[in-house]
C-alpha cells in the first residue's frame, strides 16, 4: 500500500510571518543579508559568502552573462546556462571571470578608413558615443585614435568623411597600460579631466577602457560578489551526462562553483556525477546538487557529496512536471521539511550544507518567508527573465512590452538532459512552457527593491541577520480569506476609477 503524509503539502502564499519585537537597533541599514553558498564545517566560514540571498536559475532565457556581471555586482551568483554546447558555456564563463569591474572591453570600434556614416550607424546600434579607432576595427586592434561626439557634428560635416581625418589620433590621447589598476585609472581620469582612458598592451594593442561615468556606478555597488584575485563570481550548470567533458572545460575557464541542472535529485545519475568529480577534483570543485523535496532526498545528496541542495519540483512559474507526471510537493512544506534534514545533519556531522529554495517565488514577500523557513538563498527564473540583463528578446505584446522566457522542458529548449531518466537521448513529452514576462527594467534597481522589502520584513521580526531570523522567525498557515483580506479590498482603486471616468467621457 502506499505511503500516505498525513498534512496536505503547502505554498508560499499559505503562510504569514507574525511580527515579533523591533528594538532601536533594528533598522534595514543594519541587516546583514550575508549567506553562505556551499558546505562548511562547524566553527568555519563557507569558502563563498554571497551577499544578498540570490542565485538565478539554470535556463536558457535567464543567465547569460550579462546577467551573471549584473548579479555578481548586487552580491549574488548567477548560473549559466549548461544546455548549450560545452564551448560556448565555457565562453561565457570565461567572459564573465575577465570583466574587470570598471575596464569595459570596447564593443564600438571601428577602422580608420571608414567613414562619418559609420560612425553614425555604429553609434545607433551600441548606443556607445566613444568609438575606438583600430587598424582592424576590433576591440584588441591596434590602437590609432579615439571618436567621441566631441570630434564630429553631423550637420556640418560630409558622411563620406573619413574617420582618420575627424578622429582624436593617439599621439594627442592619454593612455595607459595593461595592469593599471582601477584606482591608478581613476586618478589619471580625474587629474587629466578625462572622460575615458584607454588601457593598452606593450605592442599597443587595445585592451579596455575606464570610463569617468563608471567611478560613481562602482561606488554604488558595494556588495560586488569577487574571488581572490578581484573577478566576477560566477556559477555554471552541468547534467548527469557530458560531465566528464563539461567539467574540465568549465574549470579550465575559471568557473566557481558548478551546479547539477536536474529535475529530480534523488537518483543514482547525481550519485554518479558527484563522485566523479569528487574523484578527480577532491572538494576543490563546489558542486550543488538537486532538486529533492523531502528528508530522504537531502540526506542521499549530503551523503553523496553536495556544497548545496536545491529544493522544489513542479513549483516554476513555467513548470507543468505536476500536471503531466503527478509528482511533487508544495513548496513551502517541501523546504521545511528539507531545512529541517539539513539542521539535523549539520548536529550529527558537524557539517552545514546551504539549501536553496528553487521555484515557487511568485512576490518578493516570499523570499523573505522562504528564508525564514530555513532557506540559504533563493533560486530564481522568472524574477530576472523580466530584466535587461537577461538574454531573452523584449517584444511588444498587445501594446505592453514583455520579455520571452520559456522552460527547459519545453519544446523550444529541448533540454533533454535535465529530465533525463537514463533512456533515450530525447525530450518525449514537455514539462515546460514557452511564454511571455513583464519586462521590468534594470536587474540593479529591481534588486535593490526587492532586498529592500526583505531587510524591512526581517526588522519587523526582529532580526539583523538570516540566521538570527531563522531563529527568531514566528510563521501562521492562513485560510483562503485571510490571503482575500490581505491585499486591497472593500475599496474602488483610484486608477480603475479614473479609468472608468476617462473611458466614460470619449
Amino acid at each position: 500500500m502506499a505511503y500516505y503524509f498525513n498534512e496536505p503539502s503547502h505554498t508560499f502564499n499559505e503562510y504569514l510571518l507574525v511580527p515579533g519585537y523591533s528594538s532601536e537597533e533594528c533598522i534595514p541599514s543594519a541587516v546583514s543579508l550575508e549567506t553562505p553558498l556551499v558546505r562548511f564545517k562547524k566553527g568555519e566560514k563557507s569558502s563563498i559568502m554571497m551577499k544578498a540571498p540570490m542565485v538565478s536559475a539554470i535556463m536558457q532565457a535567464v543567465s547569460g552573462e550579462k546577467l551573471a556581471i549584473a548579479l555578481a555586482k548586487e552580491g549574488g551568483v548567477a548560473f549559466i546556462y549548461g544546455s548549450q554546447s560545452i564551448e560556448d558555456e565555457a565562453a561565457m564563463v570565461a567572459a564573465v571571470k575577465k570583466h574587470k569591474a570598471g575596464f569595459v572591453r570596447s564593443n564600438s570600434n571601428i577602422r580608420p578608413d571608414m567613414t562619418l556614416a559609420d560612425v553614425i550607424a555604429l553609434k545607433e546600434q551600441t548606443g556607445h558615443s566613444t568609438v575606438a579607432v583600430t587598424d582592424d576595427g576590433t576591440a584588441n586592434g591596434k590602437l590609432l585614435g579615439i571618436v567621441t561626439g566631441r570630434d564630429y557634428r553631423v550637420s556640418r560635416m560630409d558622411p563620406s568623411t573619413k574617420v582618420s581625418e575627424f578622429m582624436t589620433p593617439l599621439d594627442k590621447l592619454i593612455t595607459a597600460p595593461d595592469g593599471t589598476t582601477l584606482k591608478e585609472a581613476n586618478d589619471i581620469i580625474w587629474d587629466h579631466k578625462l572622460n575615458s582612458l584607454p588601457i593598452v598592451d606593450k605592442e599597443g594593442r587595445m585592451c579596455y577602457f575606464v570610463f569617468r561615468k563608471d567611478y560613481d556606478e562602482h561606488k554604488q555597488n558595494p556588495n560586488e560578489l569577487l574571488d581572490a584575485d578581484k573577478r566576477y563570481v560566477v556559477g555554471a550548470g552541468i547534467s548527469t551526462r557530458d560531465y566528464a567533458e563539461r567539467v574540465p572545460a568549465l574549470v579550465e575557464a575559471g568557473v566557481d562553483v558548478l551546479c547539477i541542472d536536474s529535475s529530480e535529485g534523488f537518483s543514482a545519475w547525481q550519485k554518479q556525477t558527484l563522485a566523479w568529480i569528487r574523484e578527480h577534483y577532491g572538494d576543490s570543485v563546489k558542486v550543488g546538487a538537486g532538486n529533492v523535496v523531502d528528508r530522504e532526498g537531502f540526506r542521499f545528496l549530503a551523503d553523496c557529496g553536495a556544497d548545496f541542495i536545491k529544493v522544489g519540483i513542479g513549483g516554476g512559474s513555467i513548470c507543468i512536471t505536476r500536471e503531466t507526471k503527478g509528482i511533487g510537493r508544495g513548496q513551502a512544506t517541501a523546504l521545511i521539511e528539507v531545512c529541517k534534514a539539513r539542521d539535523e545533519y549539520f548536529e550529527e556531522t558537524g557539517i552545514y550544507i546551504p539549501v536553496a529554495s528553487d521555484g515557487g517565488i511568485v512576490y518578493d514577500h516570499h523570499i523573505t518567508l522562504a528564508l525564514a523557513m530555513g532557506a540559504d538563498f533563493v533560486m530564481l527564473g522568472r524574477y530576472f527573465a523580466r530584466f535587461d540583463e537577461s538574454p531573452s528578446a523584449k517584444v511588444n505584446v498587445g501594446g505592453t512590452m514583455m520579455k520571452e522566457y520559456w522552460g527547459e522542458g519545453s519544446n523550444r529548449a529541448r533540454n533533454w538532459q535535465r529530465y533525463d531518466l537514463g533512456g533515450a537521448k530525447k525530450l518525449t513529452f514537455e514539462e515546460g512552457v514557452d511564454s511571455f514576462v513583464p519586462y521590468a527594467g534594470k536587474l540593479a534597481d529591481n534588486v535593490q527593491i526587492t532586498l529592500a522589502k526583505v531587510r524591512s520584513t526581517m526588522c519587523n521580526c526582529g532580526a539583523l541577520s538570516i540566521p538570527e531570523f531563522q531563529q527568531k522567525a514566528r510563521l501562521t498557515l492562513v485560510s483562503s480569506a485571510s490571503i482575500v483580506e490581505g491585499g486591497a479590498h472593500d475599496v474602488v482603486l483610484r486608477s480603475q476609477a479614473m479609468k472608468e471616468t476617462w473611458g466614460s467621457n470619449r
